[in-house]
């Protein structure tokens, strides 16, 4: 064991609250969650941050020490790496993204250049006893919050589904959250799949969520289709025991990404618990596409559409004549598209403080059925 000081500590660990005077082994599980410390070896001037235990993004200089965690990243529009198969200390890996996600396999990224190399330092170890001499490398999954069951009855779940990575799902939940407030509803929210990173809920957080919570908090660095379901469940069930008038969801990647949005909308419990949809697509050949897939693999049919196809005139008039769905831009039209969604989440439309809960009893006997409660998996 060696003692080590880390000038910066990556939020993909924020649960375990490292101090900054770490010990280290040189035993290094090559498993997704092991916490790793690694130095910094060379600048880079783009993608050149970490988002730290706070959510702010602090610029990293060669020989910066900081804490990480292994893991993969299957990005569309990023960095792609996997776990390494052994790791040992004076190995090299790669920061494959600002969340603090160390693998090895990236390669060079024609926007982004180089991704940062960094040079394993050792296991960060955690002393769960009293004895100081017995030390183990830590796990982000041992700062996990307890796995709840999903209860028998949800307050309305909105979900956000995309057509792919930066398709406004984030700025839609923002949106929708920020009217659900101002309206008089309290908004739980929470990101159900992708890679370590917290800033999309403190996104939700800065406009009224509360609380607000990320795979990340269930153990899960990255999501896969293996782990998307138990985590996604637990997440749902967290936000769900506070108690809100609303729960929006935000499914990172796009429906046929690697990171497990299919399996979650496979799962029938999960599925079950969801009220209304939100699909955000790019361009009228993905919101096509998205609908014909919800609708004949998951008995599903989104609420409304928004995202970039919904920039102009000729997006949404196709998502609305074509496809037969409310569509409206987050960002430009927030009245039109939080009007389409209330009904459906079992509100009346109306402006910003026009809902006033009288009887919470009252509120919660009239919850729509959620959309998939009664539909087959792979109906086509």
């Amino acid at each position: 064991m060696k003692r080590c000081h880390l000038d910066k500590i990556a939020s993909v660990t924020w649960r375990l609250g490292l101090h900054p005077n770490a010990v280290l082994g040189t035993q290094i599980p090559a498993r997704a969650g092991t916490i790793v410390a690694a130095r910094v070896l060379r600048a880079e001037t783009v993608y050149d941050t970490l988002e730290d235990v706070h959510g702010r993004r602090v610029r990293l200089y060669p020989g910066d020490v900081i804490a990480g965690a292994l893991g993969q990243r299957d990005a569309l529009h990023g960095f792609s790496g996997r776990v390494p198969t052994q790791v040992s200390v004076g190995d090299q890996l790669q920061l494959l993204n600002a969340g603090g996600v160390l693998g090895t396999g990236a390669e060079r990224h024609p926007a982004l250049g180089e991704p940062f190399t960094v040079e394993v330092l050792g296991s960060i170890l955690a002393f769960p006893g009293l004895d100081r001499s017995d030390g183990r490398p830590a796990r982000v999954e041992d700062g996990a919050l307890e796995h709840l069951p999903l209860p028998a009855t949800c307050p309305p779940v909105l979900a956000l589904v995309g057509t792919s990575m930066d398709s406004g799902k984030t700025t839609a939940a923002s949106v929708i959250i920020s009217e659900l407030t101002r309206r008089g509803l309290s908004v739980a929210a929470g990101k159900l799949t992708g890679v370590s990173l917290r800033r999309d809920i403190l996104a939700m957080a800065d406009c009224g969520a509360a609380p607000v919570s990320l795979f990340t908090d269930f153990g899960v660095v990255t999501t896969t289709p293996h782990n998307a379901v138990e985590s996604g469940r637990a997440l749902l069930a967290h936000l769900a025991d506070s108690d809100p008038d609303v729960i929006v969801l935000e499914m990172g990647d796009g429906l046929l990404g690697t990171y497990g949005v299919h399996s979650l909308l496979e799962d029938a419990a999960f599925r079950a618990k969801l009220t209304a949809i939100t699909l955000c697509a790019v361009d009228p050949v993905g919101a096509w596409g998205a609908t014909q897939l919800m609708e004949q693999r998951y008995g599903l049919r989104p609420t409304a559409v928004t995202g970039p196809v919904t920039d102009t005139p000729v997006g949404r008039g196709y998502c609305q004549e074509q496809l037969g769905l409310s569509a409206a831009n987050a960002l430009g039209q927030a009245g039109e598209l939080i009007g389409a969604l209330l009904p459906s989440l079992g509100f009346e439309s109306g402006e910003p403080h026009s809902i006033v809960e009288a009887d919470r009893g009252a509120k919660t006997a009239a919850t729509p059925e959620p959309i998939g409660a009664a539909h087959p998996v792979g109906m086509a």
